[in-house]
């Protein structure tokens, strides 16, 4: 009965390892992952190629999944985002989305699902977005809404976008749960079916974009319905995607009139001469009081003249933004539209290639205020036409932009401005005017000058001291030293400049913006300059990241003093030292070794001049050098030592004396008189009582008789110690304060007490009382031996001397003492 239950065990571990390998092989399943997320939990992780909703930190307040290869979203790949603000995934290719992918999501507040191949809505995706303000669904294969309302639940929603290129119906109910929009934006260029008060539903209603292509060319009921539903006086209404060709075209907008809408915006339209005189009769009367056309084509000629009857006093603000004459040869000119240029008080024209506005139709502009003809071709001479040659024929302008044009001489701009006595901003950007005059006239009233992208290279006193506001930005200044005392808001980004201005120049400058130069530092002293300066933008230039500047900039950055920097701490990055390039300037921490080098240097020094000298004075006291002299000195006499013992292996042949004695010449008398006659000339009958074989008489070495002369000093040392059985020292005061017994025993010290010779080979002999701490210290060794070891002491009395002499030649012989 084991046997099968063993093999079913081992089947089940088998099957188990199969199926976890096979999930591991399988890199499919695993889900990939971003870490591209910001300081501020902004997570982008768009164009990235993702097939999948990839993990990243469950912290994430923002999460950009646009444009990868996304096809569903299951129901757990957005598990534990809980916190998650903003998700996008525009530009994917989601065909399927759980009904509960969404739900933990609570906290979400904008969501994007828009270009994607979403055939249905589902009610269920929105159910737990109770947060959710805004919407976008636009783009996607949905020909209807669907039902139930998918907005049902959504009521904090406030920013709506749907529909796409199939959408085809709109009926009741579809926007059930939405109760009010500041935005709304409805794509239906192929809507076919509408049912009215389908829009109406929502309300109040803020801006509304509706594109309705095809139903203002062949369903002029349905188109007009919508525009119905959308029309409040109070909601501005734009149309897109329009071909206006004739009255039929046109008629739509009688619903949106009968509403008096008072503002209008049509963006990517044609527009016929029949339809746009059909447009302004639909408008007569109405108080529509800003229009702009935004890519607007003009298919006619100019032909208007009819539509000079109607009515367009409420007319204010009059917007043409990228209009085009497609026949411009035939086209006759915007004379005709006199009767409707003498009403509003505001007129922008941006590129549409004006080169000139005639005197004529200036002089139509009677309640003119803002003129914005920016992004033209005006050139000197065609500005002297639209101007009138400075007559100040717009008496009432107080806004003029010309920026973008071909300008390029100063002093005749100045001179066709002079008499504009109302004027108070002036934007001349993005023109030719490489200098200035060194004086020039200006309308008194002027606060607002724009200068940037001019090439300037110097500025001069032509400047208007009534100025207020000065852009200088972009241009080639490398200084500036105008004095401006009216000025409160000065920007010079994008120049060469090297330093902050100074702050007496601007007396009651508020905010500095001075991006992008050359600055490399700026110091308290530069900030207190300025009396009243509040904001200051100085970051993307290149930074010397000294240790003051450092010092000062965090001590900024941390609000103290007035000036704050308002343009994110991130912006201000090093660029040297090098070490430190590209560090950001808020995140630098000097070391007290790098801020303080001199003083470090010196106390360095001083340090290590004090351990030079207080390691001086300890190898002194410990003769340090005295060993390393002697080390050297042994380790030469050892190799010349084993080159001699080379030359005569047998070590016994090398042995002549029975000792070395090692002396002071002022005991040479006793050595010589007492030492030598006593161990090499004994006297026959004490010898022969005591020994009757003889003995020979015992050998000694001197270096006045035995050094050869003409060798080193320690060679013969060496020499001698090698060729003696023992070393006797003759110690004495004189041979502690001899210079040639402590030089010789500097040498003999290593022999003695080197491994091959033993503790034995010394016999020390004291001709006097002399304690250890007589002998230097430096003969540690030495010392150490006469407190462990027994030494022989000159007898003072007579009946001690035998014994001695006795005592001695037993230990150079090495023989034990006979009994008497």
């Amino acid at each position: 009965m084991g046997q099968p239950t063993n093999l079913y065990s081992d089947f089940q571990i088998i099957l188990l390892l199969s199926l976890c390998w096979g999930q591991r092989s399988n890199p499919d399943d695993e889900r990939p992952s971003c870490g591209r997320c910001d300081l501020r939990l902004s997570c982008n992780c768009s164009f990235d190629g993702f097939t999948r909703v990839p993990m990243v930190t469950d912290h994430a307040l923002s999460l950009d999944l646009s444009y990868n290869n996304i096809t569903v979203v299951t129901d757990d790949d957005l598990t534990g985002h809980r916190q998650l603000r903003v998700l996008s995934l525009h530009g994917n290719k989601i065909a399927e989305i759980h009904p509960s992918a969404f739900n933990p999501l609570w906290s979400l507040e904008e969501l994007d699902l828009s270009k994607n191949q979403l055939t249905a809505l589902d009610q269920k995706w929105f159910n737990k977005l109770e947060a959710l303000q805004q919407l976008n669904l636009l783009n996607n294969p949905y020909s209807c809404l669907g039902s139930p309302s998918v907005f049902q639940g959504l009521v904090r929603l406030r920013r709506l976008h749907f529909g796409g290129p199939v959408l085809e119906e709109l009926k009741r109910g579809d926007l059930s749960g939405v109760t009010e929009l500041e935005e709304l934006t409805v794509h239906a260029n192929n809507l076919m079916r509408y049912e009215s008060g389908t829009l109406a539903y929502v309300w109040p209603l803020g801006r509304v974009t509706l594109s309705l292509h095809s139903p203002f060319l062949t369903n002029e009921a349905l188109a007009s319905a919508v525009l119905s539903d959308v029309s409040y006086p109070e909601t501005p209404v734009i149309i897109e995607d329009l071909h206006l060709i004739g009255n039929d075209t046109v008629q739509p907008f009688r619903a949106a009139a009968k509403k008096r809408i008072r503002y209008l915006t049509l963006r990517n339209i044609s527009l016929s001469d029949e339809a746009l005189v059909n447009f302004l009769e639909e408008f007569s009367g109405v108080p529509l009081t800003f229009f702009m056309g935004d890519g607007v084509t003009l298919t006619g000629e100019g032909r208007w003249e009819r539509a000079r009857w109607t009515d367009q006093k409420s007319f204010d603000e009059f917007y043409i933004r990228n209009a085009v004459v497609l026949d411009v040869f035939k086209f006759v000119s915007f004379l005709e539209l006199g009767f409707l240029l003498q009403y509003p008080r505001k007129v922008s024209v941006v590129n549409c290639k004006v080169f000139v506005m005639p005197c004529l139709t200036s002089a139509l502009l009677k309640n003119l205020q803002y003129l914005d003809l920016s992004d033209n071709l005006l050139s000197d001479m065609t500005l002297k036409e639209t101007l009138c040659d400075g007559n100040g024929t717009m008496k009432d302008l107080r806004v003029l932009n010309i920026s973008g044009n071909a300008l390029q001489s100063f002093s005749l701009l100045t001179h066709l401005v002079l008499k504009l006595s109302k004027l108070t901003h002036l934007d001349v950007s993005r023109n030719g005017y490489n200098s200035m005059p060194q004086s020039c006239s200006w309308p008194s009233t002027l606060r607002y000058l724009n200068l940037s992208w001019t090439s300037l290279t110097t500025i001069t006193p032509c400047l208007p001291k009534t100025l207020k506001v000065l852009d200088l930005s972009n241009n080639d200044l490398k200084n500036l030293s105008q004095a401006l005392p009216a000025l409160r808001e000065i920007h010079l980004s994008g120049n060469k400049l090297l330093r902050l201005p100074s702050g007496s120049l601007f007396p009651n400058l508020q905010t500095l913006t001075i991006q992008s130069n050359t600055l490399n530092m700026f110091s308290h002293s530069d900030l207190q300059s300025y009396q009243r300066l509040q904001s200051l933008q100085a970051g993307q230039n290149k930074f010397v990241c000294s240790c003051d500047f450092v010092d000062f900039f965090q001590s900024v950055m941390k609000g103290s003093g007035d000036v704050h920097l308002t343009d994110g701490e991130e912006t201000y990055i090093c660029d040297s030292p090098l070490f430190l390039q590209g560090e950001e300037l808020g995140q630098v921490h000097r070391s007290i070794v790098e801020c303080h080098q001199v003083l470090f240097v010196s106390v360095s020094c001083g340090v290590v001049l004090f351990v030079v000298i207080l390691l001086s004075v300890l190898l002194w006291r410990l003769h340090a050098i005295w060993y390393l002299k002697m080390t050297w000195a042994w380790l030469n006499a050892k190799r010349n030592s084993r080159q001699r013992r080379c030359k005569d292996r047998d070590s016994e042949a090398l042995l002549s004396f029975d000792a070395f004695v090692s002396y002071s010449e002022r005991d040479a008398s006793w050595v010589e008189n007492f030492l030598v006659p006593e161990l090499e000339e004994p006297r026959e009958t004490d010898e022969g009582i005591m020994n009757p074989r003889h003995p020979r008489p015992l050998t000694l070495c001197l270096h006045k008789r035995d050094f050869l002369p003409g060798n080193w000093i320690v060679d013969n040392i060496m020499s001698a110690m090698e060729r003696s059985r023992r070393t006797i020292f003759v110690l004495s005061e004189n041979f502690v304060q001899s210079d040639w017994c402590r030089y010789e025993l500097d040498f003999s010290h290593f022999w003695l007490f080197d491994g091959d010779s033993g503790r034995d080979a010394a016999i020390l002999i004291l001709l006097e009382p002399l304690s250890k701490d007589d002998v230097p210290k430096r003969f540690c060794k030495l010392r150490k031996l006469m407190s462990s070891t027994t030494y022989l002491e000159w007898p003072q009395e007579e009946e001690k001397v035998e014994g001695f002499w006795r005592s001695l030649r037993h230990a150079l012989r090495g023989e034990e003492e006979e009994d008497d």
